[in-house]
C-alpha cells in the first residue's frame, strides 16, 4: 500500500512516516510547505493534484485539515485522512469539512462533538499518542552528566504564549510623533467595557478546571469588536458557519489566557520551589524561575522530562478536554507528570496511580511540596504512567486503530 503524506514540519510527522512504514506501507511525502510558509491552497492543490494524477496512493495524509486537499482528494475521489493535534484549527469551519471522501480524526472529544455533526459518518475521535521507542534511545542513553545538566525539582517545557496571542496587539497602542501628540489621541482597538468584561471573563475561567465557559459566555458586542480590531481575523469565504465566537473565545482570548496562567504558575512556584523552565519565549514576566532556554525537542527535550523531578504541565484552555501531546511525552519518557486536570485524563490514566493532577493553585503548591518529599511515591507513580502508556497509547496503536476505521467505512 502507498500512502501521500502532506507535510509542514509538525513535530508528530516523523513518528507518524515512521509507524506507517514500521506496518509496511510505502510512505511519500510532499515536503513543499516545509520551507515555503508562503504556500497557497491554490499551490497545495496543484501539487497534491500532480501526485494523483502520476500514482495511485490509498489515500492522502496531513496533520491536521488541509481544506485544499480535501476538495482536491474529493475531485479524485481518493480518501483524505488527517490527524488533528491543535485547537483551534480554523479549516475545520470550512465547506470543505462536509466532503464525502474524508476521514477526520480529531484528539480533543469537546472538539469531534462540536464538529462531529457536520459530518458524523466522515468524523472521529482519536487521542494523541507517545513513541515510546524514540524516548527510550534517548533515555537509555542518558549519562550522569545529562541528569545533573537536565535534573531539577519542578520543570516546566513549552511556550509562554506571549509571542502567539493575537489579543495582546489589539490592545496595542502604535507610538506617536510629537507634532501628533496635540492632535486626536490613538486609542486601543477595543473599548474599555470589551477589555473589563474579557479581563473579568478570564479571571473566573483561571478558577476553573475540566470546563471552559469562555466561547457560552461571550456577548455579540465584545466579538464584534475583537473580530473588528484585528483587519487579520480569520473570515473563512467558504465556512459553512459563522466563526467568530468560536475564534474569539479560543484563537484570542483563550491564547491570552494561556499566556497569563503559565505566566502566574510559574511566578508563583518560583516562589517556594526550585524552577527550571525550557522556552525560546521572552521571560522578563518571570521572576525567581529559572530560565534554561530553549531544548531541542528529539534530543534534549526527553532528558529533561526523565530526570526532572517533576515535570509541570499546563494545558492550553482552547484543548477543553483532550490531553495535550505535552502529556504524552512526558509520560512516555517515564516522567512523572503534575498536569492541570482535564476532563478525558480519567478515561486512559488512573489519578495517583500513573500521574497527579491538581484543579488550583493551592492544590498544585500542596502536590509539588508532597511529591518532592516523597521520592519512592513520585517513583512508582512515574513508572506505572510509563509502563501503561507504552502498552496502550503508541503511535503503533493509535495508527492501528486509525486502518481499523479506515477499513469499515472505506
Amino acid at each position: 500500500m502507498e500512502i501521500l503524506f502532506y507535510r509542514y514540519n509538525n513535530i508528530c510527522e516523523p513518528d507518524i512516516i515512521r509507524t506507517f512504514s514500521d506496518f509496511g506501507v510505502t510512505v511519500c511525502t510532499e515536503e513543499m510547505e516545509m520551507t515555503d510558509k508562503t504556500t497557497t491552497p491554490r499551490q497545495c492543490a496543484a501539487r497534491i493534484t500532480q501526485w494523483l494524477m502520476e500514482h495511485s496512493f490509498a489515500f492522502v495524509f496531513s496533520i491536521n485539515f488541509f481544506p485544499a486537499i480535501s476538495y482536491t482528494c474529493n475531485r479524485f475521489k481518493i480518501p483524505y485522512v488527517c490527524w488533528s493535534v491543535d485547537s483551534p484549527v480554523p479549516e475545520l469551519f470550512s465547506n470543505a469539512l462536509r466532503n464525502e471522501w474524508n476521514r477526520i480524526f480529531l484528539f480533543d472529544r469537546a472538539q469531534y462533538q462540536f464538529f462531529h455533526p457536520v459530518n458524523p459518518e466522515r468524523i472521529f475521535y482519536l487521542p494523541l499518542a507517545a513513541n515510546v521507542k524514540r524516548w527510550e534511545d534517548v533515555v537509555l542513553r542518558m549519562t550522569e552528566e545529562d541528569f545533573v545538566k537536565y535534573g531539577g525539582d519542578v520543570s516546566f517545557v513549552g511556550s509562554l504564549y506571549t509571542e502567539k496571542c493575537r489579543y495582546d496587539k489589539l490592545l496595542h497602542i502604535p507610538a506617536v510623533s510629537q507634532e501628533s501628540v496635540l492632535q486626536e489621541p490613538v486609542t486601543p482597538g477595543l473599548s474599555q467595557y470589551t477589555q473589563g468584561f474579557v479581563d473579568g471573563l478570564m479571571e473566573a475561567q483561571l478558577k476553573v478546571y475540566g470546563c471552559n465557559f469562555i466561547a457560552d459566555t461571550l456577548t455579540d458586542r465584545v466579538i464584534r469588536e475583537i473580530a473588528d480590531a484585528d483587519p487579520n481575523f480569520y473570515k473563512g469565504a467558504d465556512t459553512y458557519m459563522d466563526t467568530d465566537r468560536y475564534l474569539a473565545a479560543h484563537q484570542y482570548i483563550g491564547m491570552k489566557l494561556a499566556a497569563i496562567e503559565r505566566e502566574r504558575t510559574l511566578n508563583r512556584l518560583a516562589e517556594h520551589f526550585r524552577v527550571k523552565l525550557y522556552t525560546g519565549s521572552d521571560t522578563a514576566p518571570l521572576h525567581g524561575v529559572h530560565c534554561m532556554g530553549p531544548v531541542k525537542t528529539l534530543t534534549e527535550m526527553p532528558k529533561v522530562f526523565h530526570a526532572s523531578r517533576i515535570n509541570l504541565n499546563i494545558t492550553m484552555r482552547p484543548i477543553e478536554t483532550g490531553l495535550s501531546l505535552r502529556i504524552w511525552d512526558i509520560l512516555g519518557c517515564g516522567g512523572f507528570l503534575l498536569t492541570n486536570y482535564q476532563a478525558e485524563i480519567p478515561d486512559y490514566f488512573e489519578i495517583g496511580r500513573d500521574l497527579e493532577t491538581y484543579e488550583s493553585m493551592e492544590e498544585l503548591e500542596q502536590k509539588v511540596q508532597y511529591y518532592l518529599a516523597h521520592d519512592e511515591e513520585r517513583l512508582e507513580i512515574a513508572i506505572n504512567g510509563y509502563e501503561k502508556t507504552a502498552r496502550l497509547h503508541t503511535y503503533e496503536i493509535r495508527i492501528a486503530e486509525m486502518i481499523r476505521v479506515l477499513n469499515s467505512t472505506l
